[in-house]
């Protein structure tokens, strides 16, 4: 039965995720993207370690929670922070929070090629929706091709939703022996294991300003910790159906909160392929 304290995470979720990005490119004003996403996972960890000690779940990992904490950890974690968060220093927050989570034209194929999922024409329907969705967002009439920014940042994004698919696909294959949200502090640990030096060599002379101070630590303390624990929440007691449709609010959240806030424009392009990726995505849902 579903209770509403079951939608309000739903609510919790798409509202923290949705103004991340817009406050990442705030952010980014008086800070470096890498250090900040190692802040990101920092302090992520710290905080998901003190509520899971102190409500007394914290588990050491079992030897079948290892490929989890680091496909999760590497890839949904480090990898996709480090890429969207150079990405959202060379296109809008917008931009940055509809393509980021373009996951299922990634994962119809790769289920297909690497797990032999038989995939319904449903499916196939879905990801044909939410690859054109990503053609509306970079096609040539959306990216200015001669400039390299554009592109990089573009192909930057892809690639983080596709390292999120790999880490999807990591806890398909080899599923953990204990619930990922008591495996969440050594994943954002991983984050920050290879965050760190990555930082450090990356960016040297980088850092979090004191303009960007507030950022970081709602993102960090508030939006990591808090919001992966309610999507995984929502994943767990709503219906597929209606958490995918529920989720589809946190690419709408954060293009209108960039638009509000940023002064970002909504162009054609953002409003097609974010159109034809949700309905990818119900698509996939209902299949």
């Amino acid at each position: 039965m579903i209770k509403p304290a079951d939608f309000r995470l739903l609510g919790i979720a798409v509202v923290l995720f949705g103004l991340a990005w817009p406050i990442t490119k705030h952010a980014m004003q008086d800070a470096t993207p890498l250090w900040f996403a190692t802040a990101r996972s920092l302090g992520a960890a710290a905080m998901a370690f003190a509520f899971l000690a102190l409500s007394r779940r914290l588990v050491w990992p079992m030897r079948r929670d290892w490929p989890t904490i680091l496909g999760v950890g590497f890839f949904q974690l480090a990898v996709f922070f480090a890429l969207a968060h150079l990405a959202v220093m060379l296109t809008s927050a917008g931009r940055t929070a509809v393509l980021a989570n373009v996951i299922t034209p990634w994962l119809v194929p790769l289920s297909v090629l690497l797990l032999h999922e038989k995939v319904s024409p449903r499916r196939w329907l879905a990801a044909g929706l939410g690859v054109a969705g990503v053609v509306a967002l970079a096609g040539p009439w959306a990216v200015d091709w001669t400039s390299p920014a554009a592109l990089v940042g573009n192909g930057m994004l892809l690639l983080a939703a596709l390292s999120w698919t790999i880490a999807i696909l990591i806890t398909r294959l080899y599923p953990p022996a204990q619930p990922i949200v008591s495996l969440l502090p050594w994943c954002f640990a991983v984050s920050a294991a290879f965050l760190t030096p990555l930082a450090l060599w990356r960016e040297p002379h980088g850092g979090i300003g004191p303009g960007a101070y507030l950022h970081a630590a709602w993102i960090a303390l508030i939006v990591a910790p808090l919001g992966t624990w309610s999507v995984i929440e929502v994943g767990r007691r709503l219906p597929s159906t209606i958490a995918s449709a529920g989720l589809l609010m946190v690419p709408v959240v954060g293009v209108a909160s960039a638009a509000i806030w940023l002064g970002e424009p909504i162009g054609m392009d953002i409003i097609s392929g974010g159109v034809l990726i949700a309905a990818g995505v119900l698509v996939a849902a209902r299949s």
